[in-house]
């Protein structure tokens, strides 16, 4: 996808997890390359000729899923795609949000047009002109379990191009027959193959386990600030982070999240007046072995983004329409194991990165350990200080173990037992966001109670890094000198984890961590 300004140009498969990025972060126009258009012709061609021959093909001229062998009469099969996306529209709970939706939408497009699907060019161009005129379709969050395609959710974004329903227009829900006419687009009447196209796919998955992805990235960022942070409020060693640890291991995450510590800390003030006659010989591991943690973190956040980034470039509706040979071939791309492997892997290190960020709180606040005022607060008795905060913590890291748990070892038989074995991806991928939501209150938590041990020493400065970093949050949330209304500092500071804030004060270390 080649970009100018706030445009882009999308060639069908070769979109980067950039793009991706900056079409989560904010809506941009769209085009589609023109050396496209032809393969979309011709797939839609090759359906054409396949009706006008009469031969019986699953979802042009049939029933679906166990009732594939009931023939379709062809003056029926416009009604047969506008049933299937009725029928199929049963989702429930929450609306995705937008920057789910623009991914849902993207990778739909992107994948139709790569001329496998049978869909006429005006398909595509629909779906462009709802992306371009910032019309989202209304999809409920709930009712896919992540085979045969996400089937609920994308005939829920499917409505919106035959005006029914609701959809959204600058965040509001709006009439989607309302919608499409004040943008001057025409609803569809869908052909032979369209609807199936439509809604067989593994896209909205695939969009929430990106979102996940990418708060993944965001929470690792703020966590490493955070843990080194911490280690200079503790008076912890940099040692541990020396390179020649980390080498010999060979783990190439750890040993570039190695190298981003030893930046952070570097030029402390702090450390180096404990660097002689410090009585302590090892730190606590939440200290120490923040690299060999956080660096594994790293290493299957990189593993998720690759099959990710192969899965928004795929093809994975069904069946597949081969224009070269005129060939229909049934297959099962729509199986979305893939992505519910990487969102699970991603759950377990969101999970991590909070659960090594909540040891740290505990360290922190405990006077013996950290050597600073009990619960970091001046006078403790009167005053709890940090003492619920990380209570808070605690309970969110123990949230995010039972949401861990791995989602594609379920299944559950659906279509009367002809989808027998199901991935459970797009829960497995949806319940990334409110992991990540706990893991960003958990780090939020962190920095402040860091940045509360480094006001404790001074005249004593951080590194020009960190202090940089606490800077930045100071601007947010003021010295905790006393017992206050707490809650409003945490939000502050989540946010600022959520929106990269404060690892954009270093982005330059963390640019290596994704080469």
């Amino acid at each position: 996808m080649t970009t100018t300004s706030q445009s882009w140009t999308l060639t069908p498969g070769t979109m980067s997890l950039a793009d991706l990025r900056a079409v989560w972060s904010g809506p941009a126009a769209l085009t589609l390359a023109d050396s496209a258009w032809p393969a979309i012709e011709s797939s839609a061609a090759a359906v054409r000729a396949i009706v006008a021959r009469g031969d019986a093909a699953y979802g042009i001229n049939t029933g679906f899923g166990i009732l594939a062998k009931t023939r379709i009469p062809d003056q029926q099969l416009e009604q047969l795609q506008r049933n299937l996306i009725l029928s199929h529209s049963v989702g429930t709970g929450a609306l995705l949000d937008d920057a789910v939706v623009r991914l849902v939408v993207l990778m739909k497009i992107g994948s139709l047009a790569r001329g496998f699907s049978g869909v006429r060019p005006l398909i595509v161009e629909t779906l462009i002109a709802l992306y371009n005129a910032g019309i989202m379709p209304a999809i409920p969050a709930k009712g896919s379990v992540g085979a045969s395609g996400d089937l609920a959710p994308l005939a829920h974004m499917t409505l919106a191009m035959l005006g029914v329903g609701q959809v959204r227009v600058a965040g509001r829900l709006t009439d989607a027959a309302a919608a499409l006419a004040a943008a001057g687009i025409a609803p569809v009447v869908l052909a032979a193959k369209e609807g199936l196209a439509l809604i067989n796919g593994t896209q909205v998955s695939t969009a929430l386990a990106l979102h996940g992805l990418f708060m993944a990235e965001r929470l690792l960022e703020a966590a490493i600030v955070a843990g080194a942070l911490s280690l200079d409020a503790a008076k912890g060693s940099d040692a541990p982070f020396d390179a020649r640890v980390h080498a010999v291991r060979g783990q190439p995450g750890q040993i570039a999240t190695a190298a981003v510590y030893r930046q952070l800390v570097a030029g402390s003030a702090i450390r180096a007046s404990h660097l002689v006659g410090d009585e302590r010989v090892q730190d606590p591991y939440s200290l120490r072995c923040q690299p060999q943690v956080m660096g594994a973190v790293l290493d299957i956040i990189g593993n998720a983004a690759r099959t990710l980034l192969i899965e928004a470039n795929a093809v994975t509706d069904n069946p597949l329409i081969f224009a070269d040979t005129g060939e229909i071939i049934s297959g099962g791309n729509f199986h979305a194991e893939p992505v519910a492997f990487a969102a699970d892997t991603l759950a377990l290190a969101i999970a991590e990165i909070g659960a090594l960020a909540e040891r740290r709180i505990a360290l922190l606040i405990d006077a013996t350990l950290s050597g600073l005022p009990p619960f970091l607060v001046r006078e403790p008795g009167v005053n709890s200080g940090f003492m619920i905060a990380h209570v808070t913590a605690a309970a969110l890291a123990s949230e995010n173990k039972s949401l861990a748990h791995p989602a594609s070892v379920d299944s559950l038989p659906t279509s009367a037992n002809q989808e027998d074995h199901v991935s459970m991806a797009t829960f497995a991928a949806r319940r990334l966001d409110d992991m990540a939501h706990n893991t960003a209150v958990i780090v939020a938590i962190e920095l402040l109670a860091a940045a509360q041990g480094i006001d404790f020493h001074r005249p004593l400065a951080s590194s020009p890094q960190l202090e940089h970093v606490h800077a930045e949050l100071r601007r947010q949330v003021p010295f905790f000198d006393a017992d206050r209304f707490f809650a409003p500092d945490i939000e502050a500071a989540k946010q600022m984890v959520l929106r990269g804030t404060l690892s954009a004060a270093c982005k330059d270390l963390f640019s290596a961590l994704y080469r």
